[in-house]
């Protein structure tokens, strides 16, 4: 009872684009606001895809990055093979938009969320799950429909020791009992070094992420030979797209963050040394002066732990030289500004690089969307916001 009333709840939400009444500018949006620059993320979309193109590999991008159907079909729209989710929860608000292919990134073994899985099955025959136990599979076979047809891929771990089944032989029980069950289909295999993503340089992250695939390798090789045919090997990330396209098994890439981009990323380092922005900030917070509580040294304006999520690093302003920010407690953000720099004025609004964009993203209802020329004419709703089960 309790996840069929969390999906229809799911269901209610809105999810399409809201156009405004009449324009307004970026300061005189109700702050801290979420403000995504319409023409960048476009730019970004097609950047990756064209790119993997060139290179004759397919993206399944990450919607736990951007959390709406908006960007995942206009990904669809650009040439996407398909679009994964986190969590069902995600994936069934996908569905329910019209997003037809959809992989499920995380091991489901629990009956409700299997229930889920059961229901988008009815909506579409694109649906996919990994799995990485023999008792995922019994239980995703007993609970759906016979007449259902849930894609599979088995979920390899070489070393992040997150998820995952290690072993060649392991792998192989797996994809055969899955070959077992009628209302199932094994589909391939995805591999995922998240710990590698954002290694700060670019010839240390290519090493070690081009030695993990080397080590899904022998699994491949030992499908193979044990007659499982494998038409899928996905995975990867932003961290890795210009490195992980050149291993010739893979057919798609799961790149997130390089539709809107953080801070976390920029950081990482580019191929030639430089600052990675391989991709362009789409996404930023506007926040406003509230407060200057010591005066030529600080300002303090109204984002907080409650606007900006951080893993590592802190928010980078973007419109204001001489100012590092720190982190003030849930609602409040402090500039602290070097001497004989330019000084805020209170009631300003300033923009921010969000430290790392994904759970930034979870904090808030709304996208508010910018045009070429500085102005919000719409919003696109979060629509997976705290859709985390």
């Amino acid at each position: 009872m309790s996840y069929a009333l969390a999906l229809e709840r799911l269901k209610a939400r809105p999810w399409q684009p809201i156009e405004l009444d009449e324009p307004v500018p970026v300061t005189q949006l109700p702050t801290p606001a979420l403000v995504l620059e319409a023409a960048a993320l476009q730019r970004n979309l097609l950047r990756m895809q064209s790119f993997q193109d060139a290179h004759g590999k397919g993206i399944r991008p990450h919607a736990k990055t951007h959390k709406t159907p908006i960007i995942a079909l206009k990904q669809m729209q650009n040439g996407a093979v398909g679009v994964c989710a986190a969590k069902v929860s995600e994936a069934a608000m996908l569905v329910f938009a019209g997003v037809s292919d959809v992989l499920v990134t995380s091991p489901v073994v629990s009956a409700g969320k299997i229930g889920v899985l059961a229901e988008l099955a009815k909506h579409t025959r694109e649906l996919k799950v990994v799995v990485d136990s023999e008792v995922g599979i019994d239980m995703l076979a007993a609970g759906v429909a016979d007449e259902s047809s849930i894609g599979v891929l088995v979920d390899v771990d070489v070393s992040m020791g997150r998820t995952g089944m290690r072993g060649a032989q392991g792998v192989v029980n797996l994809a055969q009992r899955v070959g077992e069950k009628p209302n199932l289909r094994f589909l391939g295999v995805q591999h995922y070094a998240g710990q590698i993503m954002h290694v700060q340089n670019y010839d240390e992250r290519r090493q070690r992420s081009l030695e993990t695939w080397a080590g899904v390798m022998p699994i491949l090789e030992a499908l193979q030979h044990a007659g499982c045919e494998v038409s899928i090997v996905s995975g990867g990330g932003t961290g890795t797209y210009d490195i992980d396209c050149e291993v010739p098994e893979i057919t798609d890439l799961q790149v997130g963050s390089y539709t809107v981009m953080d801070r976390e990323y920029q950081m990482i380092g580019a191929s030639d040394g430089r600052e990675f922005n391989d991709f362009e900030i789409a996404l930023t917070i506007a926040a406003t002066a509230i407060s200057e509580p010591v005066p030529g040294r600080a300002m303090t304006v109204d984002g907080g732990f409650k606007a900006f999520a951080s893993d590592t690093v802190t928010p980078a302003i973007l419109d204001f030289a001489g100012a590092d920010f720190r982190f003030g407690g849930d609602e409040h953000g402090i500039l602290l500004l070097n001497k004989g720099t330019q000084q805020p004025v209170l009631g300003e609004v300033h923009r921010f690089v969000t430290p790392h964009c994904d759970p930034t993203i979870n904090l808030h209802d709304l996208y508010w969307i910018e045009d070429e020329d500085g102005m919000i004419r719409g919003a696109w709703p979060v629509a997976a916001r705290g859709l985390s089960w």
